[in-house]
């Protein structure tokens, strides 16, 4: 079907005004899909791409020529999609990459549409049916809601494999989605609820218990604000933070500023308590209940399950995102627009025992892609690469880890996951990148290398660059496996250490 384009946008559901097949980019404008404008079609000369008005990210590198579609998708009668597509005029690979979001982010970013067709991809990225980084758009609108939750990445990804049959005249031979984040959480809601619509997905840092995180900001917003005194200041982080290391560093026998299992520690900040007056060195009996409070799971009280688990021990330098000054806005939002529709909600007013029942099933289903029944996925033959960063502090890594365990039990345990789905726990890495650890890594190539020539990533090879160079290179280990060093050797060279579980 690969090789028959009319035969395969037929079967989409998709007519034409005309024969398109192999034409100029500008005669996509007359091209008719189901629900759908095409509303820009031009070709951009090779050279510096000059970024869009309300368009996000930083600015694209210097650029091949390309044909720029844009198009607006109305599924629904209050839906308002926008999409891109970028299609290299030469030097196409033959594949689709789709790209994710951040947050309740709606933009398009060109740097990310950028990125793959400097690989050589048709690149698709849309805005999930709304403009703006606030989940204001939710207030009223459950349409709107259900867009951003999983129907606008699905039909971008239908629309934009018709765009790319049309101007190329086939079909790409693979598809790929691409996301961390709230792009994470997208990943996942397309392998379980449109299991055919890509032959690998890359799911990193999935904001999959999304309902869950915006708990969190609150609950942690409320430990460090409950008064004055149980503030920590953004100075101690560090302190904290070396005390965990100093506690747990060596459990991996290697003193190397990165915890790589961090299960494993269990420092009680309480050892930091001040014996004296608060001084910069030391955490007062307040401070303590809040560091208590970030690293703790909370269980609901009448499903008695979590819902959410605790940040990890390491992740302290990133703290500033929840338990800064300020709530964490993308919590906030939640509540204030999906859950109480009051967009003067006041986080402080929240009671755990009786407002969790306000978060109800559906909403639930519509955000959190939790279903661990992969097995549609699985029979399509797709292959997925979850990674998280342990040190993440703004989604729980250990939702991750939850997450894999419940898909090895629903889906006949690691013999009938692993040919499919991996997941990656990154050492001494923040949320999506950065952090302490070796957080550069190109998860992409990996996947195609699963995908198209078979071989399952049994380690993905990362470096560290630090001052605009690479000081160190390390394994990431497929989970429950953890990088472990042989013993010998420089410890910065990943040659010296095995996949291993601990």
């Amino acid at each position: 079907m690969r090789n028959n384009p009319e035969l395969y946008i037929a079967l989409l559901g998709f007519t034409f005004a005309s024969p398109l097949f192999g034409n100029a980019c500008e005669d996509l404008r007359a091209l008719a899909l189901a629900h759908t404008s095409i509303t820009k079609a031009e070709t951009v000369a090779a050279g510096d791409f000059s970024l869009p008005a309300r368009r996000n990210g930083s600015k694209p590198p210097s650029l091949p020529s390309f044909c720029r579609i844009e198009a607006t998708l109305r599924p629904s009668n209050d839906s308002d999609i926008r999409m891109e597509v970028w299609l290299p005029v030469s030097g196409w690979n033959g594949k689709l990459e789709a790209n994710g979001n951040g947050g309740w982010t709606g933009s398009i970013s060109p740097s990310a549409l950028g990125a793959g067709l400097v690989r050589g991809y048709a690149s698709a990225m849309c805005d999930l049916g709304h403009e703006g980084s606030s989940a204001e758009f939710a207030l009223g609108h459950p349409e709107k809601l259900i867009d951003y939750g999983y129907r606008a990445a699905h039909e971008m990804t239908v629309a934009a494999k018709a765009i790319v049959a049309s101007y190329y005249g086939k079909a790409a031979k693979y598809s790929y989605w691409t996301g961390c984040s709230a792009g994470g959480r997208s990943a996942l809601m397309e392998a379980q609820r449109f299991p055919n619509d890509f032959d690998g997905i890359v799911a990193g840092a999935p904001g999959l218990n999304w309902t869950g995180r915006a708990t969190q900001a609150i609950w942690v917003a409320q430990a460090a604000h409950k008064d004055e005194a149980s503030y920590i200041p953004p100075t101690k982080f560090p302190l904290i933070h070396n005390a965990v290391l100093q506690a747990c560093d060596s459990l991996d026998e290697l003193n190397d500023g990165v915890i790589d299992d961090p299960t494993r520690c269990h420092f009680d900040p309480r050892k930091l308590e001040c014996k004296a007056p608060d001084t910069s060195a030391c955490l007062t009996e307040p401070q303590v209940q809040t560091a208590l409070a970030i690293y703790a799971d909370v269980i609901d009280p009448e499903t008695h399950e979590p819902v959410f688990h605790g940040f990890q021990r390491g992740s302290e330098l990133g703290w500033g995102t929840m338990a800064g000054p300020r709530p964490f806005q993308i919590g906030i939002d939640f509540f204030r627009y999906v859950v109480f529709h009051k967009p003067d909600w006041d986080y402080k007013t929240f009671h755990f025992d009786a407002d969790l029942a306000h978060i109800d099933r559906d909403t639930k289903s519509i955000l959190n892609p939790m279903n661990p029944n992969l097995q549609p996925f699985i029979e399509h033959g797709a292959k997925m690469i979850q990674y998280h960063g342990w040190n993440d502090p703004q989604i729980e890594p250990a939702s991750s880890v939850a997450y894999y365990q419940s898909a090895l039990k629903a889906n006949g345990g690691a013999d009938g996951v692993e040919g499919s789905y991996r997941l990656f726990m990154v050492p001494g890495m923040a949320h999506c990148g950065g952090g302490e650890g070796a957080s550069n890594f190109d998860a992409l190539a990996a996947l195609e290398d699963w995908v198209e020539k078979g071989n399952p990533p049994d380690r993905i090879e990362a470096s560290r660059v630090r001052e605009g160079k690479i000081d160190r290179r390390r394994p990431l280990c497929p989970y429950p496996q953890i990088p472990t060093y042989k013993g010998s050797g420089d410890p910065n060279d990943a040659a010296n250490f095995v996949c291993r579980k601990p």
